[in-house]
This record gives C-alpha cells, sequence and structure tokens, in this order.
C-alpha cells in the first residue's frame, strides 16, 4: 500500500477519500509498529519508512487543498488571514509601502509650493 501513495494520484481525489486513505495508513502504521515489537522480520521494519512518509503525503495534500479553497475564499477582501499572507522576511514586512514612502506632510507641501527651489542659469 505504502509504494502505490503518489502525489500527483492524490491531488485528484476529493476530502472524503483522502481522510479514510489516511486513516488506512495510519491503521497499517500501528499495525508495523506491533509487528516491530513482537520481533517481525526486517522488510517489515522497512515498510515503516514507507508508510510514515504515505501519511505525509496525504497530509501534504489534504493542507494544500485547504489552502488553496482557503485563499479562493478570502480573494478580493480587504485582509487576509497571516497564514495566507507572504511571509518575505520581517524587514520587508515592516517598510514602508511605496505610497507612504512619497506622502508629504501638509506643512512640506505648503512649503514646497510657496518657497520652491530656486533655479539659476549660468552663462558658460
Amino acid at each position: 500500500m505504502a509504494k502505490g501513495v503518489k502525489a500527483h494520484e492524490l491531488a485528484t481525489k476529493n476530502k472524503a477519500e483522502l481522510t479514510s486513505q489516511l486513516e488506512e495508513l495510519r491503521g497499517e502504521l500501528l499495525s508495523l509498529r506491533v509487528q516491530k515489537v513482537a520481533g517481525a522480520s526486517s522488510n517489515k521494519l522497512a515498510k515503516i519508512k514507507g508508510v510514515r512518509k504515505g501519511i505525509a503525503r496525504v497530509l501534504t495534500v489534504i493542507n494544500a487543498k485547504t489552502r488553496a479553497s482557503l485563499r479562493e475564499h478570502y480573494k478580493g477582501k480587504k485582509y487576509l488571514p497571516l497564514d495566507l499572507r507572504p511571509k518575505k522576511t520581517r524587514a520587508i514586512r515592516r517598510r514602508l509601502t511605496k505610497h507612504e514612502r512619497t506622502q508629504v506632510t501638509e506643512r512640506q507641501h505648503k512649503k514646497d509650493i510657496h518657497f520652491n527651489r530656486r533655479r539659476y542659469v549660468l552663462k558658460a
């Protein structure tokens, strides 16, 4: 069973099928762990790794589908949940936006209008 778990095959399944497959894999892992304690053959022990990876694949596909549906739900809304926002770096997230950088206070705007920089033309 563990060898048959492929991510591209899982992507076509719906959530109910994925959860049932997850339960099946977890049950298989439980039985393999019991056999390990009982002293099973080495090929049974090697199968544990494959089952664990299969569980991880199923969970990854479930989470990816959930996040995609949430992104679709929040599309066009004013705010996104924090885990759906781009991570980038802390410094980039704290940086001023382009609009905020170009804004000028009212006082500075008046100074610019009334006392703008004088331009001189020099004769060469």
